[in-house]
């Protein structure tokens, strides 16, 4: 079988890799399955693996890719059968492959009421609502997400359901934030054009955001931005993954800011991505305009490409893998 492997930064090649087997069930530990992924999409967090610069290369095989929906092909625990539909996510993100084992556990069902290419998006969705939950009530609030790519859009469609009384969406691309138009966002705010900080604090009325969320991360820290854009007492919600170390915080600022900040990572896999999920399913949100291009398994190089230079809008960028057919 075919599997990921980046070779250098920039680079990824599909190489020859044993069939997974499927160990002997451990006693009191959830089963595993052979997972056969369909349909996958790229995610930010797999972009520091692609590009570096940090790190070894070759990485590990199988690196990265963990946004996936497929069929269990064998099992040796009880909550799926051989042919089930599922979403996985492999551990450390370690997923770039035709099969795989990964623990019944960490794998939801397919509701069969949404498309597969929307279905797929209940895992950084589940993502993003685990963030949410870590939050007070949001109704009537008025909250600024920072980077609006995949992540910042999910956002903004969970706020709208949520009750925020102003979304504002924040980011230089101006064709990011036609997206987020869409997601429902109340202001654009496009800061390559126009200062964030001043154009906050007249959608607020001086006051600046009750809530914050930081969705860009990487080597795009923008945690300062958002510690100007919040009120006095408000929060700071850090979902973009930091490097080891964020030099040139101001850390005072947001002292004197009296600011409560709150980290977000690992969701939990019996109530975020079945929620997740279910909004999809439901109509509750739509992700259609979020799914902006789509490549076959063997075009691996030009899809991280793609999302990784933001090429033509792109959003989500899909692979199907060939186990799914024409």
């Amino acid at each position: 079988m075919l599997a990921g492997l980046i070779t250098e930064p920039g680079r990824i090649q599909l190489v020859e890799h044993p069939e997974p087997e499927l160990p002997p069930r451990q006693p009191d530990k959830p089963g595993d399955l052979v997972f056969e992924p369909h349909l996958a999409c790229l995610c930010g967090s797999d972009v520091p693996y692609f590009r570096g610069p940090h790190g070894q290369y070759p990485r590990q095989v199988g690196h990265s890719l963990h946004e996936m929906i497929g069929r269990v092909v064998a099992t040796n625990g009880d909550r799926f059968q051989p042919g089930e539909r599922v979403l996985a996510v492999p551990v450390e993100q370690v997923g770039c492959f035709e099969r795989y084992v990964v623990s019944e556990d960490r794998a939801i069902p397919l509701d069969g009421r949404a498309a597969d290419e929307h279905a797929l998006i209940a895992q950084p969705l589940g993502t993003v609502l685990f963030a949410l939950r870590k939050l007070p009530n949001l109704l009537g609030k008025a909250v600024a997400v920072v980077g609006q790519g995949p992540i910042g859009q999910l956002f903004v469609l969970a706020l709208r359901n949520l009750g925020a009384a102003e979304i504002i969406a924040v980011d230089p691309l101006p064709e990011r934030l036609e997206a987020s138009a869409i997601s429902g966002a109340t202001r654009l705010v496009c800061s390559s054009r126009v200062d964030p900080v001043e154009a906050v604090l007249e959608a607020t009325g001086g006051t600046g955001a009750e809530v914050v969320v930081e969705a860009v991360g990487h080597e795009d820290q923008a945690i300062n931005l958002c510690i100007e854009l919040a009120a006095q007492n408000g929060r700071l919600l850090y979902f973009g993954v930091p490097t080891d170390e964020l030099d040139g915080v101001q850390w005072m600022r947001l002292f004197r800011k009296n600011l409560t900040v709150h980290t977000s990572v690992n969701p939990d896999f019996r109530v975020d991505f079945p929620l997740a999920m279910q909004w999809i399913a439901e109509g509750r949100v739509s992700v259609e305009h979020l799914l902006t291009h789509r490549f076959p398994f063997a075009e691996i190089q030009t899809a991280y490409e793609t999302f990784a230079d933001r090429r033509d809008g792109a959003q989500k960028v899909l692979l199907d893998f060939p186990a799914a057919g024409p």
